[in-house]
């Protein structure tokens, strides 16, 4: 299926999604979020992708917000929607079975920040900026913003960011624990990639497992965490990629994981 707004490429066992609206700085509408809502279905379904890269088009932003052209001529009931829309999209990245890096290139303001927060983490390129301005708009993050930022950076700094509305830089956003690693801006892609095909190497049970223990853990307390955690480690246990993890190990050799889940 060929999108409009945004590129999927496959080059497995990575794939790469592209926000592709330059002209309007890869900014969100609701056809954007229906071309991305389908690809990251083809995405999951797709068992020979084990890592998803989503970046922007362009070179000057990853996504620089949402389409205020569009939204300006939302009534409430339309903007409630509209927001709805992004956040069942933005969880569906952050749902996903396989890790997804987000690789900004540029502005990632307003819902582009909101779109990265989805991912499991974000490298960035000296040249990334990084906010939530809707204040400035009389608006609020809408695409899960105030939710995901506060879990990441912790409450007082959201605040911070959210009240005021000020952008701030890739070494900042690194300091504040909302970037992973600041990377030359045209070794970005290539950095990632390294990332992605190591990410790739591993076990997929044991990646999927990793991932749905992180997510479904930070929702609860720590204890019951745990448990979560202990019924998911026996369950990977009976997997054949665990087999030839360990069997690997014992006979000094690289292993072999076939990729196959349970």
């Amino acid at each position: 299926m060929s999108f409009e707004n945004i590129i999927l490429e496959v080059d497995s066992p990575i794939a790469t999604i592209f926000f592709n609206r330059p002209k309007a700085l890869n900014a969100l509408n609701n056809a954007l979020f229906d071309e991305l809502d389908l690809a990251l279905d083809q995405v999951k379904n797709n068992t020979d992708i084990r890592v998803l890269i989503l970046t922007g088009s362009g070179g000057k932003a990853f996504v620089a917000g949402a389409d205020i052209a569009e939204l300006v001529k939302m009534n409430p009931l339309e903007g409630k929607s509209f927001s709805r829309k992004g956040q069942k999209v933005f969880s569906k990245i952050e749902d996903l079975p396989i890790p997804a890096i987000a690789a900004v290139n540029g502005f990632a303001l307003g819902g582009g920040l909101e779109a990265a927060l989805g991912c499991d983490f974000i490298y960035a390129s000296d040249k990334a900026l990084f906010g939530l301005p809707e204040i400035t708009l009389g608006l609020i993050p809408g695409f899960g913003g105030t939710q995901r930022l506060a879990r990441r950076i912790g409450v007082n700094r959201a605040k911070e960011l959210i009240f005021t509305g000020k952008n701030i830089k890739a070494q900042e956003a690194f300091e504040y624990g909302i970037v992973n690693k600041i990377i030359e801006h045209d070794k970005l892609m290539e950095e990632v990639l390294k990332t992605a095909n190591l990410i790739a190497s591993r076990g997929k049970v044991a990646l999927r497992s990793a991932k749905g223990v992180i997510q479904n853990g930070l929702n609860t307390d720590i204890e019951t965490g745990c448990r979560i955690e202990n019924d998911v480690f026996g369950l990977n246990m009976s997997s054949e990629d665990a087999k030839e993890g360990t069997h690997a190990f014992l006979e000094k050799r690289k292993p072999v994981f076939k990729g196959e889940l349970y």
